[in-house]
């Protein structure tokens, strides 16, 4: 008798370890294919949404040629849970820890009806573990990767390469900086006295207060313009004045569209300066005339003609300059003896 009882417990220790339903539970079986088992074991426990309501009941191939029907996979569901798995629940393979023990997850649809006995459940494909294993391989990798570069470079840092080492290695940037530094203390401090134009400007009330007062001046220029004292607030609020200037940019126009009438008319060769414009006829004139002119002056250049003659010849030089000279001569005489060529005669009756 107490054999019979330990082997009734152990066999019940051992239906319970294998993920089986609960002794006098009523059961029914629904199905789903797949395209792959990935190693699904019978007797492997089905969740909905996480929760178990059921086992793995057979794994076989179904014969069918749909890649996405190939296994077909027999489930056994406590009745009490057949209402809460709505027909267009859907069934995928999930793995419940790292070593990749497989088991199949409902996740729960929408639907109003529910499953019942011998229905058929659609599936998703699922990444395998491995996929993800190799996935988290090549991360591991890249990130290592990564972490060497980093070391490499502050290496590199400490070694005092590169330009970031110079600056944290470098004794001579460390005095430079800290020469920066006393300069700039320096600076500060001459600022601080009232010494130089930049402190006095600085530190000095009295070009704040001479600020000031010009501020309030150019106020008070302000607020006069703005009540219309002065030239400039008579520009702005005199309308007699913007009716004048108005009128003046209305004649400006008229006279600019009288200026473009008679650009116009010169354009089309009309009038005086039109015809002095477009006129061929002056032209050729004007061409002839120019000839003429040029031929004179060739005959003037070569002492042709009175005019040549006077700008070219010499002895007429000569002569003009000399009769000025005796012209000279002739007044400086008159001038120191005026009697020489003077006379009086006195006739009395």
């Amino acid at each position: 008798m107490v054999a019979i009882v330990a082997l009734t417990l152990l066999g019940y220790l051992i239906f319970l370890l294998t993920g089986s339903s609960p002794l006098f539970e009523r059961t029914s079986k629904i199905y789903t294919y797949m395209s792959d088992s990935s190693d699904l074991a019978e007797g492997a426990p089905v969740r909905l949404n996480g929760i178990i309501v059921g086992k793995v009941t057979k794994v076989t191939l179904s014969g069918s040629n749909d890649p996405q029907r190939v296994i077909k996979v027999e489930m056994e569901i406590q009745d009490k849970y057949l209402s809460a798995i709505p027909v267009d629940s859907v069934a995928q393979l999930a793995a419940g820890n790292l070593l990749g023990t497989k088991y199949v997850n409902i996740t729960r649809g929408r639907s109003a009806d529910h499953v019942k006995q011998g229905s058929e459940l659609p599936s998703m494909n699922t990444a395998e573990l491995t996929d993800l294993f190799q996935q988290g391989n090549n991360a591991l990798a890249a990130l290592q990767d990564i972490i060497k570069k980093v070391n490499d470079l502050l290496d590199q840092v400490q070694s005092g390469k590169g330009t970031i080492g110079k600056f944290l290695v470098d004794p001579t940037l460390y005095d430079k900086a800290v020469g920066a530094t006393n300069e700039a203390q320096k600076l500060v401090s001459a600022l601080n006295s009232n010494k130089g134009t930049i402190p006095r400007l600085i530190n000095d009330d009295t070009l704040f207060n001479d600020m000031r007062s010009t501020l309030t001046r150019v106020n008070d220029l302000m607020d006069g313009m703005q009540q219309g004292q002065g030239t400039m607030g008579k520009l702005l609020k005199d309308p007699a004045l913007y009716d004048d200037t108005r009128a003046t940019i209305a004649d400006l126009r008229k006279t600019m569209a009288g200026v473009q009438k008679i650009l116009d008319g010169i354009n089309a060769g009309e009038g005086t300066a039109g015809k002095l414009v477009k006129s061929d006829e002056l032209h050729n004139e004007l061409k002839t005339s120019l000839t003429r002119i040029n031929a004179l002056l060739d005959k003037i250049n070569n002492g042709q003609g009175t005019v040549g003659m006077l700008l070219n010849d010499p002895s007429l030089y000569e002569s003009i300059n000399g009769t000025s000279r005796e012209i000279q001569g002739l007044m400086k005489d008159f001038r120191a003896n005026p009697k020489k060529f003077l006379s009086i005669k006195l006739h009395i009756f």
